[in-house]
């Protein structure tokens, strides 16, 4: 047979994928689990225990590495209340999970849909569709970040369950070499990946019930990793006060009766008082709590807003020194 040349492992073997696959053996989300052997001959039942018993093991995985991974909000937190984005780049389901949360944060913290950004390699019709080749490609990816106008203030996030995919990897490189911040967040250790961004994210949940179906463990850490990386980003940019989500945009009936909820917590005001002060924001959330709690007018509340950059307690505090 003759040999052909594995473009991701740069290697000439028979078949083309000999290196590619030693490569994959040494990975921990890539290892077969011989106690899973016969798992398909098992109870339903039991087979959706020792599931969820994999699953139990995920928060403590992310745990591990909480120091890291405030580091990098901080960090990203810096950049972005200086204008700056979160943008996160992957394939698969690493590139899908990417595009859940960024297009979350619009109806959660009322952000424009460019400031929080998921690219997915192959782009969007790979959210439903595999893109064959398009994950293999650092120049596809350096390409999607040259057409968002990348600048240092950026934060690119590339996310590689394996750690070695060159679309994720080659975001992160590129990020790099134009000043942005970079965060690699994968779930093998001693990545390419984590190597490669300033702040390597490496949370090793151990081999998959499948073999090699990071949609499962890995995907999971992900998505808790991605939720405080946006979450707690959002916090510290004061898009929340308390635990309240006093940016939300109000875009549907649920998040109306939300908002008019939000404004009862924060404020203990009435029924009638809530929208009052609605009526006298536009609706804002945020404004008409300050308009409550700080005994001002809408116009002012929206001043003392634009201040403060957005600060609730900032803003209140404002008020009362006045």
């Amino acid at each position: 047979m003759p040999s052909t040349t594995d473009a991701n492992a740069g290697a000439t073997t028979p078949g083309g994928y000999g290196e590619l696959r030693a490569q994959l053996a040494t990975l921990t989300t890539e290892a077969f689990r011989p106690e899973f052997a016969e798992i398909d001959r098992l109870p339903t039942q039991e087979i959706a225990r020792i599931m969820n018993g994999e699953d139990a093991t995920v928060p403590a995985a992310v745990a591990e590495k909480l120091p890291q991974i405030a580091a990098a909000i901080d960090a990203t937190a810096g950049r972005m209340a200086r204008g700056g984005r979160l943008i996160y780049a992957g394939a698969g389901t690493a590139g899908r999970l990417g595009v859940l949360d960024a297009s979350e944060c619009p109806p959660t913290f009322n952000t424009d849909p460019s400031q929080v950004i998921g690219l997915i390699a192959g782009g969007p019709s790979a959210m439903v569709k595999a893109v064959e080749g398009a994950e293999d490609s650092k120049e596809l990816a350096a390409a999607d970040l040259d057409g968002l106008g990348l600048t240092a203030d950026d934060t690119v996030v590339g996310i590689s369950a394996s750690g070695r995919t060159p679309y994720a990897i080659g975001a992160v490189e590129h990020a790099r070499a134009k000043g942005a911040l970079t965060i690699g967040l994968s779930c093998n250790a001693d990545s390419a990946l984590a190597a490669a961004a300033e702040h390597g994210l490496e949370i090793v949940v151990g081999p998959e019930l499948l073999a090699g179906s990071t949609r499962l463990k890995a995907g999971t850490a992900q998505k808790l990793v991605l939720n405080m990386l946006s979450t707690i980003t959002m916090i510290r940019l004061g898009k929340t006060y308390g635990n309240l989500m006093v940016d939300v945009r109000a875009s549907n009936e649920k998040l109306r009766a939300r908002s008019r909820r939000i404004v009862s917590l924060a404020t203990g005001a009435s029924d009638q008082e809530i929208e009052a002060a609605l009526a006298a924001t536009g609706g804002e959330v945020k404004n008409a709590i300050l308009t409550i709690l700080g005994g001002v007018d809408g116009p002012t509340a929206a001043t003392l807003l634009t201040d403060s950059h957005g600060h609730l307690r900032a803003a209140l505090a404002a008020v009362r020194t006045t």
